[in-house]
């Protein structure tokens, strides 16, 4: 009886001493987390490549000739290179010209109003835009739900011009405890109006009083970058950087608020078992993402480079950070140190880690058909990362459960090509990535193309990057209304003759990546 009350105290002794040191860990992290958060990192992509210096004085383009592509689509190409050489050249009027002669109409039907100039003042709404106006004023004085609410939808409805209708609107809906309304009330009217300062305010202060707060700050930082010289664009900045700061700080929050009780997890379960893989994982875990969001980023990088096979022949891996870093100018976050990495697989496939790290298998430059299409998939991906959604997925719930799926602790990095994005994440992507691709100067449906390519692979079997980023067709009907409603440029650079050439390298590598394996490989 003794010697088991003595093993029983020592086995006590051992689950103080194990939650002792893993507290420790955690508060020797705390303090310097925040100072690490607070500090933007760099961008650090540098172009080096000269894809868009073609000289419109070239007649005849060069293009490797390859006997899987008919002389149509041979026809086709050498009129968008003709076209982009045009376009880079300022010659904008004939470039568009060509582009149109070989760009099918959009198959969805999109029904677009001719845009009104936005309105301000009340007094230049119609008689009838007055009295909506007149009711809702009256409706919110004596505090009617619904004398405020009718007039004001029916004004927004038939007076979308209207800026302050959309604003008072959403206000009344909140007001009413319907918030996601009002979200979406001021998301339509920005996509509207999208250099609308008032309105593009009212949206950010939506956000943030929702706790929004990514949302929000990429929403004002977006509208800073896009609009320069803007009166107000410093004002948006100083909003993005605030918002920005509140998400870190509401992260860091639920973050070291899970964590001890992980820690204490692991640790019981050593007292338990016996096993030191239970408390490892939960400190190494915690203790990265104490860190900050690059840090994961940082780290998971670094495992994936071990594990995968990287590309790094210097015309591509200069040919993919080039249009990267064109991204990255216009996204809105400069807080990362963005990397752009090239798999030797032949299948479709991207993926985003946190902190700007984006991985593309070298089947996504063999398979897409311009500059145009393969920024669309970056921009996707890049949309992922800096809206943070990686590591929203890795800090919801139960922290540890979360880590071990997407992080390589007891997984495979195969695992990172399948996040769980949501459907709203998904299409957040879309609708930045599609936002990112214009301002980089690309023609506005590079995405939109890239959806089509995979839907024609899926007709004999489905890319892999659509098993982890579902939508199919519905997903080109959304692109090309989001096109359409933003009036965003399909007719710019396509990029067709440098893509062309890169495509030719990289089918040459992995041909030669393919030899090298039946070498290696023993004879039957």
């Amino acid at each position: 009886m003794k010697r088991k009350k003595k093993s029983l105290l020592s086995g006590w002794k051992w689950l103080l001493l194990a939650v002792t040191t893993s507290l420790l860990i955690i508060l020797t992290q705390v303090i310097p987390v925040v100072t690490a958060q607070e500090t933007p990192e760099s961008v650090v992509v540098e172009s080096t490549s000269t894809t868009n210096k073609t000289s419109v004085d070239e007649t005849e383009p060069q293009q490797p000739q390859s006997p899987a592509v008919s002389p149509e689509e041979i026809s086709r190409q050498q009129t968008l290179i003709k076209a982009d050489q045009l376009f880079v050249a300022g010659e904008i009027s004939a470039a568009e010209k060509l582009y149109r002669e070989v760009k099918t109409p959009f198959t969805t039907a999109v029904t677009t109003q001719e845009r009104k100039p936005a309105i301000l003042d009340p007094e230049q709404l119609s008689p009838a835009g007055k009295v909506y106006w007149r009711e809702s004023t009256a409706g919110i004085a004596k505090n009617l739900q619904t004398r405020t609410l009718v007039p004001l939808q029916l004004l927004v409805e038939q007076y979308p011009e209207f800026i302050p209708g959309h604003i008072r609107f959403a206000k009344a809906l909140k007001q009413y405890n319907r918030s996601q309304e009002a979200l979406d009330i001021l998301e339509r009217a920005v996509s509207l109006y999208p250099h609308e300062s008032t309105l593009v305010d009212a949206q950010v202060t939506a956000m943030a009083e929702a706790k929004k707060w990514m949302e929000a700050s990429l929403t004002a930082r977006q509208f800073a970058i896009l609009n320069p010289d803007h009166p107000q664009a410093s004002k948006f900045q100083n909003l993005a950087d605030e918002n920005l700061k509140n998400f870190k700080s509401y992260m860091g929050g639920e973050i070291r608020g899970n964590a001890i009780a992980n820690i204490i997890t692991g640790a019981l379960g050593y007292a338990v078992t016996g096993s030191l893989l239970g408390p490892v994982s939960a400190i190494d875990s915690t203790v990265m993402l104490l860190q900050g969001e690059a840090a994961i980023g940082d780290s998971v990088a670094q495992q994936a480079k071990k594990q995968l096979d990287l590309i790094e022949d210097e015309t591509v891996t200069a040919y993919i950070n080039e249009i990267g870093a064109k991204l990255v100018k216009v996204a809105g976050r400069n807080d990362f140190k963005y990397e752009f990495n090239v798999i030797a697989q032949e299948d479709l496939n991207a993926f985003a880690l946190p902190g700007g790290k984006i991985f593309i298998n070298a089947g996504a430059i063999a398979k897409t058909n311009s500059e145009a299409e393969l920024a669309g998939l970056l921009a996707h991906e890049l949309s992922h990362t800096v809206l943070s959604h990686g590591f929203q997925i890795v800090t919801q719930g139960n922290l540890i459960a979360n880590v071990t799926q997407y992080l390589p602790f007891g997984g495979t990095i195969g695992q990172l090509f399948a996040l769980n994005y949501s459907r709203d994440m998904e299409r957040q992507a879309d609708e930045l990535g599609t936002r990112l691709i214009v301002a980089g100067g690309y023609a506005a449906d590079g995405l939109r193309n890239l959806m089509v390519t995979l839907a024609k692979e899926q007709r004999n079997f489905l890319p892999p990057w659509l098993s982890s980023h579902p939508g199919g067709s519905d997903r080109v009907s959304y692109l090309e209304n989001l096109i359409s409603r933003g009036n965003y440029n399909r007719y710019a650079y396509e990029g067709v003759e440098p893509h062309i050439t890169v495509q030719a390298q990289i089918k040459q590598i992995i041909e030669e990546r393919k030899k090298e394996e039946q070498e290696k490989s023993p004879s039957p």
